[in-house]
């Protein structure tokens, strides 16, 4: 409906250039937007104010002119002028009663677009070290970027799922240094426990899984034997435990790229991905030696200071193997669009995985994603540790206790750039205070409408009445209540909301939708019967429209990554 507007707009300006009534050098652009209140109408756009220096004429003049020549148009039923030129636009009601058979007919592929234009992306999410369990800061990147997956791929681009494995350095090694310890205090050997080492009581875990497994025979061998062992043992371990608890909130990834695969000799033993990327940047001339180092002259891209790449000693920084794995996604294997979504405490890499992307020859390519944290609250109080461990409240224990579907849609109702108060009661409760359980409860609402219309209570699946229920050619133009108008302004609202969602980075905006909408069925539900014996046509038109309100609603939770179930 946006574009019919805008082009009726802008063929209006064109027929007022072509009869004389307007002299424009140049069209101004063309936008509709929706008012803030209903009041002020459906759409209104101030293009007669854009367009008044170069026509020399009075915006409400211009106004009047375009107004002239849309108002007749069979979905507009009023055209008002506003303050100094505004232009307030009505739809028909039979353009917005469209829209019920436009969702009915489309179905899953209703509100598809191809913005996307089958362009690749990458989105590479929650990426936690597999060293120990993830954080609920992890869970609100999981929910966020697999629902901004759905959401691009709605709007027509391939979209790949990818997890970033920081198998190599440091970490890893004082990792194998802890199980190994705990392993040995539990056959009685007497340890000092490394200083930076991993105290949560999930190593001691392993340590004991591997002690009843193999015994003792690692207790004697040479630590850096055992050490070796022990971090290959454990980090799958830790790996399959988060591929576990990622994918019991739907999360799954297509792609689990390990970190060492950078470092390792290319095909035949030719140079590993970091070295060709280090060699690329110093082909395009923006590598210098100091020191020792070898530096990467990210200042030359609007960071703060140059970056070094590879320490005096000879080993890699960090930001090396990152732009070495970036160089894979864009280089390698050639992805139109990159999206990756980092930790706060990451705010600050932001600009030189840019620079780096830039001299890479992939300027614009790179987009990042800061995810603030969560915070922890249950009736008022805040929550930091665990009943069960007494450590940290994890994310594991977060979807143990409010479920996969509370969780994710809890996670994704505020913008990433604000911290979350996640309130574990609210999310528990079963009442219309709770976001999930209400937008929920009504597509479960509709679902229990559906079948007992259809006279089969005990139906299992109710898009299997649906055909045989509500007939295709119901006749919508029955309907004109205010509540149901209402309903259809929001059905109506979908496509562009996931567009913008798509556009900005930010599912929150289809949570505030979904509660928009569930809200508008409520209503209607509240003021209009549906099921009427003695208005055969009626009950059928506004089956129709419970049909496609339940459609949209399964989408919308779709996308957000959350069950549409047909009983509560």
């Amino acid at each position: 409906m946006q574009h019919l507007i805008e082009t009726l707009i802008r063929d209006a300006l064109a027929s007022a250039v072509v009869s004389g009534e307007l002299t424009l050098a140049e069209m101004p652009v063309v936008t509709a937007e929706r008012p803030r209140e209903v009041a002020h109408g459906d759409w209104a756009t101030n293009v007669a104010m854009r367009a008044a220096k170069a026509a020399g004429m009075p915006p409400r003049q211009i106004a009047a002119i375009i107004a002239g020549r849309i108002s007749g148009h069979p979905d507009i039923a009023a055209v008002e002028i506003a303050g100094p030129g505004f232009i307030n636009i009505r739809l028909s009601d039979a353009a917005l009663q469209r829209v019920v058979a436009e969702a009915r007919t489309q179905g899953a592929a209703f509100g598809r677009t191809e913005t996307g234009a089958g362009r690749t992306l990458q989105v590479e999410f929650v990426s936690a070290n597999p060293v120990g369990p993830m954080h609920v800061g992890h869970g609100r990147w999981a929910a966020l970027g697999d629902s901004l997956a759905r959401i691009l791929e709605h709007v027509g681009f391939r979209v790949e799922r990818e997890f970033y494995i920081n198998d190599q350095g440091v970490q890893m090694d004082i990792f194998a240094e802890s199980v190994a310890a705990r392993y040995l205090e539990l056959t009685g050997r007497e340890v000092t426990f490394p200083a930076e080492g991993y105290r949560g009581a999930y190593i001691t875990d392993i340590a004991r899984e591997i002690r009843a497994e193999e015994g003792e025979r690692w207790a004697d061998t040479p630590a850096e034997e055992r050490e070796s062992y022990f971090k290959e043992r454990a980090y799958a371990q830790v790996l399959e435990h988060l591929k576990h608890v990622l994918s019991g909130m739907g999360v799954t990834f297509d792609v689990w790229f390990s970190e060492r695969t950078l470092h390792a000799p290319g095909p035949d033993g030719g140079p590993s991905e970091i070295e060709r990327a280090i060699a690329r940047l110093r082909e395009a001339g923006y590598i210098f030696e100091h020191e020792g180092a070898t530096w990467f002259r990210s200042t030359d891209f609007g960071d703060d200071k140059d970056r070094v790449l590879t320490k005096a000693d000879g080993s890699y920084t960090y930001f090396a193997a990152d732009v070495a794995y970036h160089w894979n996604k864009l280089e390698e294997r050639r992805f139109d669009i990159v999206i990756d979504i980092w930790g706060a405490d990451h705010h600050g890499y932001v600009k030189r995985m840019e620079a780096a992307c830039a001299a890479l020859g992939h300027e614009g390519q790179l987009h990042v994603i800061i995810g603030q944290l969560v915070n922890l609250f249950r009736n008022g109080e805040v929550v930091r540790m665990s009943k069960r461990t007494g450590e940290m409240v994890t994310f594991e224990d977060l979807l143990d206790e409010v479920g996969p579907d509370a969780a994710r849609y809890f996670f994704l109702r505020r913008s990433t750039d604000q911290a979350l108060d996640f309130d574990i009661a609210l999310a528990k409760e079963q009442s219309s205070d709770n976001p999930v359980y209400y937008v929920q409860y009504a597509h479960a609402r509709i679902c229990s409408i559906l079948r007992k219309a259809a006279g089969m209570p005990e139906a299992e699946d109710v898009r299997m009445l649906v055909s045989a229920l509500v007939p295709a050619d119901a006749d919508l133009a029955l309907l004109g209540a205010d509540a149901e108008l209402a309903l259809f302004r929001r059905l109506g609202e979908f496509a562009e909301v996931v567009e913008i969602a798509a556009a900005q980075y930010a599912p929150h905006k289809l949570t505030r939708y979904a509660e928009e909408l569930a809200a508008a069925f409520h209503q209607f539900y509240t003021v209009c019967r549906v099921v009427d014996p003695d208005a055969p046509e009626l009950t059928a038109a506004r089956l129709a429209v419970v049909d496609a309100t339940r459609i949209v609603l399964e989408l919308v939770l779709g996308l957000l990554g959350v069950h549409a179930p047909q009983r509560m």
